[in-house]
């Protein structure tokens, strides 16, 4: 496998998989795994696929939450994060790497809101209890079954 074949491939599986997996660190130094709407899984949100076009060198990825979650407590502490896609009944997965942030940027807060999450943030797109979170990979681990690629960004470790 060659690298531009491992990026169609990875790419491929961010848009297919059920859930990104995001691992935090705890205050107790302990790893923190929960499953998470997946915004590139074109399926589920195929309007957000034109925010994704860009970013095919760059394996971004934008996760929504709770600023009152656990998740958000872990970053500020630490922004260090993983985040997993996987296909198991193919043997295959994305491991993603690196330091997320918090997204201020209203512009985008709104491009990602959908239609129905008026139930989990009351008051729309800038409710105080909605957080988007960016992350631009600083590695990422491309498996399937016995095969593997590692990517290093451009300027990253």
């Amino acid at each position: 496998m060659d690298e531009r074949d491992a990026k169609k491939l990875s790419l491929e599986l961010m848009e297919i998989a059920e859930a990104a997996y995001v691992t935090t660190i705890d205050h107790n130094g302990f790893p923190q795994t929960r499953a998470m709407f997946n915004l590139r899984r074109k399926e589920q949100f195929p309007a957000l696929s034109e925010l994704f076009i860009k970013h095919h060198d760059d394996f971004l990825v934008y996760l929504t939450t709770n600023t009152s979650s656990s998740k958000i407590t872990h970053i500020k502490k630490n922004p260090k994060v993983s985040i997993y896609y996987c296909k198991p009944s193919e043997w295959r997965g994305l491991m993603l790497g690196g330091e997320v942030e918090v997204v201020t940027d209203k512009a985008i807060k709104e491009a990602i809101w959908q239609k129905g999450w008026e139930m989990y943030y009351p008051r729309g797109p800038h409710d105080p209890d909605h957080t988007v979170l960016k992350l631009l990979p600083m590695v990422a681990k491309y498996y399937h079954q016995l095969n593997f690629f590692t990517f290093n960004f451009k300027g990253k470790p």
